[in-house]
Order: structure tokens, then C-alpha cells, then sequence
């Protein structure tokens, strides 16, 4: 049976914390920031950790199984 490979994008775009949890960042702050006030862009810039209901698909994409 051939290796099951890493979804590129997903191991670009996902980290670990020490605890095991999958961290992520927030979407929406790369481009159109202008009509965005400071109070959106200032919390878009933190990483936080994915949800329980995702937790299944992003594991699935880096092949933690």
C-alpha cells in the first residue's frame, strides 16, 4: 500500500500547542483591511485553537489518526 500523504495546505496552516490541541489562525486578515476598523484587525492577528466539531477534518487532513 503506497504512504498516505499530508495535505500540504493543512500542515502550512495548522500548529500544535504543547497540550496536543491544533492551533490556527484567523481568516480575513490578509487584504480589503481598509473598511475593517482597528478593533476587528487587532483581534484578527491572534492564533486560537480549532473547535471540537473541526477537530475530526483537520486531523483527517494531517493524518493523526
Amino acid at each position: 500500500m503506497p504512504k498516505v500523504k499530508t495535505n500540504s495546505g493543512a500542515k502550512k496552516r495548522f500548529s500544535f500547542t504543547a497540550t496536543g490541541k491544533i492551533k490556527r489562525n484567523h481568516a480575513y486578515h490578509s487584504h480589503i483591511l481598509t473598511k475593517k476598523t482597528k478593533k476587528q484587525k487587532r483581534n484578527l492577528v491572534h492564533s486560537t485553537v480549532v473547535v471540537r466539531d473541526n477537530m475530526k477534518q483537520v486531523r483527517d487532513l494531517l493524518n493523526l489518526r
